[in-house]
């Protein structure tokens, strides 16, 4: 499995992922049949294994699930410099892959982002907007439900999951009626889940 490093196979790269960046509605790991597809079985630049252990290895990291993107671009990067075995050049090439991978697949919906809250922010008062954010509203609510709902069940024990639950009351009421910051509840989250608590 290796691919040929010309500027064609890089921007070929950078274009699939870049499209696919777009298409993540429910998060970066939805676009991986179709980085399967392409990657694998059209182009033949990882082999299943290089893939799957791609998947696998990003999902036990700590961190963001996108981290998959960025070890898949390192493998393609890395066979097409001949292996972990050929040297510093192999090496580069696989920052390389990794850094444009990661670049694509985060500019294109950084920048819709980006350009969308602009747009929204100076047109704010329109009825459009007034009509679509406050459409949003119970949608978002909804899914940061369902989310808090997931993660207080996390042991599926109802006898032993009350810690959760009542974690998740007692950040859900503070989110709610004070100004503290995400990050200080976040961190304390973590704390409590590291002495055990939770």
């Amino acid at each position: 499995m290796s691919m040929v490093p010309t500027l064609v196979n890089w921007v070929d790269l950078f274009t699939h992922v870049a499209s696919l960046s777009l298409l993540a509605v429910g998060g970066a790991i939805t676009t991986a049949p179709d980085m399967h597809r392409h990657l694998v079985a059209e182009q033949g630049w990882l082999s299943d294994a290089q893939f799957t252990s791609s998947i696998a290895l990003s999902q036990a990291a700590p961190g963001p699930n996108v981290l998959f993107v960025a070890l898949l671009g390192w493998n393609v990067g890395l066979n097409a410099g001949g292996g972990p075995t050929a040297g510093a050049m192999a090496w580069g090439l696989a920052l390389l892959g990794a850094l444009l991978s990661m670049t694509a697949t985060l500019l294109p919906s950084s920048v819709l982002t980006y350009t969308a809250t602009r747009w929204a922010r100076r047109n704010r008062e329109r009825r459009s907007v007034r009509a679509f954010k406050t459409g949003m509203a119970p949608i978002v609510i909804a899914l940061l439900v369902a989310t808090g709902w997931l993660l207080s069940a996390a042991h599926h024990q109802p006898a032993t999951d009350w810690p959760l639950w009542l974690l998740t009351a007692c950040v859900t009421l503070l989110v709610w009626r004070t100004k503290v910051h995400m990050l200080w509840l976040i961190g304390a989250g973590a704390l409590l889940g590291a002495l055990g608590w939770v």
